[in-house]
C-alpha cells in the first residue's frame, strides 16, 4: 500500500510517500524558519498562510521524487493534532479533499504517536516493550510502548516543554530562533558544569517534567550578572543544556527501571541534539539499557512518520470522515 503523508502542525509543510508503512519513497519538507526567525518564535497566522502557499508544491514534489503517479496512491494520512489549529487545518483539509476526490481511505494521525513511529522507520528498532520520549514543540512526554498501537502516557510537562525552554533561553540570550541547534553549538566550547542551574525532579517517583523554574533561574542569572559578552552567553547556554539533559536522562532511565525495559527510544526535535543523545546513551549503557533515535531528518516534524502511523490506522480501519476536525490539545472525534 502506498500512502501519501501530510504534516502541517506547526512551521513545516511536509509531504511524504511511504510504502507499506516502512519504506520511504520520498520525504519533502518546506521549512518556515527564515520567516519566523526575526520574531523569535512561530507566528501562527504567518504559519497558516505559508502552509497554504506551500502545500500543493510540496505534495507535487513528493510525488515526483517518489517516481509515482497520483493514481498510484492508495491512501492518505495527515496530522490531525495536536498543533496550531490554523496550520493543522491547511494540511488536514487538503488531505481530506485529496482522499475524497480520489475515493481512497483517509486517516487523521496523532502527531505525538507519529513521532514514536519514526523509530519504526529505522533499520535498528527498539523491541517491545520500551520507553519512548517524545520531545516535540510544546510536548515533553514519556510513554510506555507495548505494541504498535499501545502508548501508555507515564509523564508529561507541567509547564514549559524542553523545546520551549531551549527557545526561550535562546531568546533571553539574544541568540535567535530556533534555540535548540544554536544552544547545542555554543555549548560545545564550554564547561557544562560551570554554572549550577536547578534540576526539577518534582515528587518522588514522578515522571512529569517542569522546566519553568530552570528558565526563571537562567533569567535571574542573566539579570544579576549583567550578561552581555558572547563568551558569557555560551557558558550559560552550556550549563542550561546540561541541566535539561540531566533531567531528561534521569527520568528516562528511572522509567525504564520502573517498567523493566531494556530499550529507550527518543523522538521529536530535541532528539536531534547529539549531545543529549550521546550523554543519554552513555548513562543508559551503565544500566544495560540501549538507546534508539531516528535519523536527523526524521527527528523533527516530517510526513514520513505521519504516513507510517497512518498506514497502521488504515489497516485497522481507523479512518476519518469528512466531518472530522483537527484538535489543538485534546483529541476529539
Amino acid at each position: 500500500m502506498i500512502v501519501l503523508g501530510i504534516e502541517s502542525s506547526c512551521d513545516e509543510t511536509a509531504a511524504a510517500i511511504v510504502q507499506d508503512g516502512t519504506t520511504i519513497l520520498s520525504s519533502v519538507i518546506s521549512s518556515q524558519i527564515d520567516v519566523h526567525h526575526k520574531y523569535g518564535g512561530v507566528v501562527p497566522e504567518l504559519a497558516s498562510r505559508m502552509h497554504i502557499e506551500a502545500i500543493v508544491p510540496v505534495v507535487d514534489d513528493a510525488i515526483k521524487k517518489a517516481n509515482i503517479k497520483i493514481k498510484d496512491i492508495d491512501a492518505v494520512a495527515a496530522t490531525r493534532g495536536p498543533g496550531l489549529i490554523g496550520a493543522l487545518l491547511v494540511g488536514f483539509s487538503f488531505a481530506k479533499s485529496f482522499a475524497f476526490a480520489r475515493q481512497i481511505p483517509f486517516a487523521g494521525v496523532n502527531h505525538l504517536e507519529a513521532h514514536i513511529y519514526s523509530l519504526f522507520l529505522m533499520k535498528k528498532k527498539p523491541a517491545f516493550p520500551f520507553i519512548a520520549l517524545v520531545v516535540s514543540g510544546g510536548h515533553t512526554n514519556i510513554y510506555y510502548v507495548t505494541s504498535q498501537d499501545n502508548f501508555e502516557l507515564m509523564g508529561q510537562t507541567r509547564d514549559d516543554a524542553a523545546g520551549e525552554a531551549f527557545d526561550k533561553v535562546a531568546k533571553m540570550l539574544g541568540l535567535g530562533y530556533p534555540g535548540g541547534p544554536i544552544i547545542e553549538e555554543l555549548s560545545k566550547t564550554k564547561d557544562p558544569k560551570a554554572i549550577s542551574f536547578p534540576r526539577s525532579m518534582l515528587e518522588k517517583d514522578s515522571f512529569d517534567f517542569s522546566f519553568s523554574g530552570l528558565k526563571s533561574s537562567v533569567a535571574r542569572y542573566i539579570h544579576v550578572n549583567n550578561i552581555s559578552s558572547e563568551d558569557e552567553k555560551a557558558q550559560i547556554a552550556s550549563s542550561f543544556q546540561e541541566a535539561v539533559i540531566d533531567v531528561l536522562s534521569k527520568k528516562l532511565i528511572n522509567a525504564a527501571h520502573y517498567k523493566k525495559c531494556k530499550s529507550i527510544g527518543i523522538a521529536g526535535g530535541v532528539s536531534a541534539n547529539q549531545t543529549f543523545a550521546n550523554k543519554l546513551s552513555i548513562r543508559a549503557k551503565t544500566k544495560n539499557i540501549s538507546v534508539f533515535s531516528p535519523s536527523t531528518e526524521l527527528c523533527g516534524d516530517n510526513a514520513a512518520m505521519i504516513a507510517a502511523r497512518g498506514f497502521r490506522m488504515i489497516q485497522q480501519g481507523s479512518l476519518c470522515n469528512l466531518d472530522h476536525d483537527v484538535f489543538s490539545r485534546t483529541k476529539i472525534d
